[in-house]
């Protein structure tokens, strides 16, 4: 995006990728060509870029954890302004608030009353699980927790509903007034909540000693987070899981190719290539044995392939988001086509890594190249108009707050990204686990899931920025302005046959977002909506409990159809999702034939076995 002033502007230097060398722990120098400019930077009348406002937004986002003030006040600035011209919604919202008062009172009164149960005037929403326990029906706890609820419903309606905000505006101040509420939760307070006050007397306040306890060692963890492998209970990278056997074939200065080692005595010809998202580690498809989708489609008969990104640092900061489709995307089916040459590969893309594979494809369309025999996308999203609650998070000016503070940093660092995401599930995510473990001096029992979500990554400024912009806020890839290497690509020139997950309660990818790919591409679709979120849904083994799935396909020719009718209309299956997939790939692959070797007779002999090194950083 070119900024609107008609200053001179400064020409930006591309730095070379950094490349960790396979047989020591230095990098070596790759220089990698600049394709795409970054846009200039603004300049002052002096000929200096704005870096004392820069820095002053880089020392405010340490403050407000990387939301912008700016675009807070913004948002309020509008809600409250046309709330100011509304008198008869005040008055509303006001004669609401008397109402709502009076029928608590009555209830406070009455609450024993024959007919008067426990959430008579309000029952908390199906996915709030802070009042869960029994002991929130007995007062006083029960009208403490109705009047917290009772006060969220009021200041929802009142935050909303307002002729004349800006609907994002609206969703803004709707969702930091929810949580500045969720600290108020009686929940979150050991004299307000009956299930600490159980836990203290049965224990004689053992409880707030192993919350101290717990407290330290969390302390104690995020200090030391970045100075070597995460390990989390007993789940240690290469050791409990990532475990699949294999071999890097391929490391350039971004990615190393994982080629697993076949496990059936014949396999079909056509390899599978996964992208994962590079916003986490690769190995959530690699976790425990019993949960590895590598593990289950090596059991299937495939030759699997996966990328593990490496992490970057403030070095790599000027790396694009087009390098992650050439030396990622494009560098694995180069190599792959070496290994088993004259064959067409099934592509995998995962969360941003299927939006990286969406734009593969589309280029490779363009440019005539016909490598892909098919491609499965697993809660990505290829159009952002309707990304859910992340959305929030983005606009311009919060963008542009974003940059600076990346500016500043190099990357967008661990802590910041994943702050983002807690506050879209806060009551699950932040208030409800503080509250078990330093108010009930309990843990969670570990998990390899939780072991791979606290393995974060960071992420280069120029990548996070080209993509906030071009995809987020511009939508240039469902619009058909994406540039590759200069020229637009379009979805609509995929013909290969899609596979196409999205999940339930996605609060990343919405499942709805996810569908839209139906009118963008000409190709046939096969569109399956499993039951858990955005990473649940995703890692659901066969003979695990709790999953079902509705699938269906649409011929590139078929008339349309939306989400809501498409969710009644489409029967529901219990169990996993795993074997329609294989099935369907099964059913586009050739028949079994010996598997190929591992790698090729170029390769480096010093490179790793999985899981690799990048992982590991």
């Amino acid at each position: 995006m070119q900024p609107k002033s008609t200053l001179p502007m400064a020409e930006v230097t591309i730095l070379p990728l950094r490349a960790r060398s396979a047989d020591q722990g230095g990098y070596r120098q790759s220089a990698v060509p600049a394709e795409q400019p970054v846009a200039p930077v603004t300049q002052g009348t002096n000929g200096e870029t704005y870096q004392a406002d820069r820095a002053l937004h880089a020392m405010l986002a340490r403050m407000s954890g990387g939301i912008s003030p700016a675009a807070l006040l913004l948002a309020y600035a509008d809600w409250l302004s046309h709330l100011a011209w509304s008198p008869q919604r005040q008055i509303e919202i006001s004669q609401d608030a008397l109402v709502e008062a009076k029928r608590f009172l009555e209830a406070v009164q009455h609450f024993y009353s024959p007919g008067q149960g426990p959430w008579s005037l309000i029952r908390p929403p199906a996915q709030d699980r802070r009042f869960d326990r029994p002991e929130w029906e007995h007062p006083p706890f029960n009208l403490m927790a109705q009047a917290f609820l009772l006060g969220q419903q009021w200041w929802h309606n009142a935050t909303t509903g307002v002729r004349g905000v800006a609907k994002q505006n609206e969703a803004i101040v709707e969702f930091s007034v929810r949580q500045m509420l969720d600290v108020l939760s009686p929940s979150n307070f050991a004299a307000t909540n009956p299930e600490v006050l159980r836990k203290s007397f049965e224990s004689g306040g053992k409880n707030f000693v192993r919350g101290w306890h717990n407290f330290c060692t969390d302390w104690m963890s995020l200090a030391s987070a970045g100075l070597g492998p995460v390990k989390t209970g007993d789940f240690v990278v290469g050791e409990t899981v990532a475990t699949s056997r294999g071999k890097v074939v391929f490391s350039n200065e971004l990615v190393e190719l994982i080629q697993y080692c076949p496990t059936t005595g014949k396999v079909h010809p056509e390899p599978i290539l996964i992208v994962p998202a590079w916003i986490m580690k690769y190995y959530i498809l690699d976790l425990s044995p019993q949960n590895s989708l590598v593990k289950y489609l090596t059991g299937e008969g495939f030759t699997v392939f996966m990328i593990s990104w490496r992490n970057p640092d403030a070095a790599d900061r000027e790396v694009a988001f087009d390098d992650y489709r050439k030396l990622g995307v494009k560098a694995a089916l180069d190599t792959i086509g070496d290994i088993v040459p004259d064959r067409q590969v099934h592509a995998l893309g995962y969360c941003l890594g299927g939006t990286l594979l969406s734009i593969s494809a589309a280029t490779m369309a363009r440019d005539g190249d016909d490598r892909l025999k098919s491609i499965s996308l697993l809660a990505a999203q290829t159009d952002f108009t309707e990304a859910g609650e992340l959305t929030l998070f983005i606009n311009e000016s919060q963008v542009a707050f974003l940059e600076d503070m990346m500016w500043e940093r190099g990357v967008l660092d661990t802590t910041q990204m994943a702050g983002a995401f807690q506050l879209l599930r806060s009551n699950d995510l932040i208030w409800s686990r503080l509250t078990r473990d330093y108010l009930m001096g309990e843990r969670a029992m570990p998990s390899d899931l939780m072991a791979w979500n606290a393995d974060a990554t960071r992420l280069p400024y120029r990548m996070h920025s080209e993509y906030l912009r071009k995809l987020f806020l511009n939508n240039d890839l469902a619009g058909g302005r994406y540039l590759v290497e200069g020229k637009p690509i379009s979805l609509s020139d995929i013909r290969t046959p899609m596979f196409v997950v999205g999940t339930l309660r996605d609060h990343v990818a919405p499942w709805k977002s996810v569908y839209k790919i139906h009118y963008q591409v000409d190709a046939d679709v096969t569109f399956l909506l499993t039951s858990g979120g955005h990473n649940g849904g995703i890692v659901a083994p066969p003979g695990e409990h709790g999953h079902s799935y509705r699938v269906k396909t649409e011929v590139a020719d078929a008339t349309y159809t939306g989400p809501d009718e498409w969710l009644k209309t489409v029967p529901l299956v219990e169990g996993s999702w795993w074997p329609a997939w294989t099935k369907w790939l099964a059913a586009r692959s050739s028949e079994p034939s010996e598997p190929p070797g591992m790698g090729t007779k170029s390769d480096e002999s010093d490179l790793p076995d999985a899981p690799g090194d990048y992982v590991l950083h």
